[in-house]
């Protein structure tokens, strides 16, 4: 399991969005609604729920060193702790 930063994946990130299975999948119509992961495939919804929890983006980081920049390094470990 991933703890931390997630690296980004250009070539992934491409062979997710033309995947000849998300296409035929798409194309009759077999789409879940959002939230029924849990029905479709338990096992990978517990994985990503718990990816999703433990991992960060790197545009997070960037986010926060815009802002620290901007308004304050002070400022910005405030407003962190106040929203974790």
């Amino acid at each position: 399991m991933k703890i931390g930063f997630r690296i980004p994946s250009l070539k992934k990130r491409i062979a997710a969005r033309t995947s000849w299975k998300r296409v035929v999948r798409h194309s009759m119509g077999l789409k879940a609604p959002r939230g029924m992961g849990w029905l479709t495939n338990p096992k990978r919804a517990a994985y990503n729920r718990i990816y999703n929890r433990t991992s960060v983006g790197c545009g997070l980081v960037f986010v926060i060193g815009a802002l620290a920049v901007l308004v304050g390094a002070a400022v910005v470990v405030k407003l962190i702790k106040t929203v974790l």
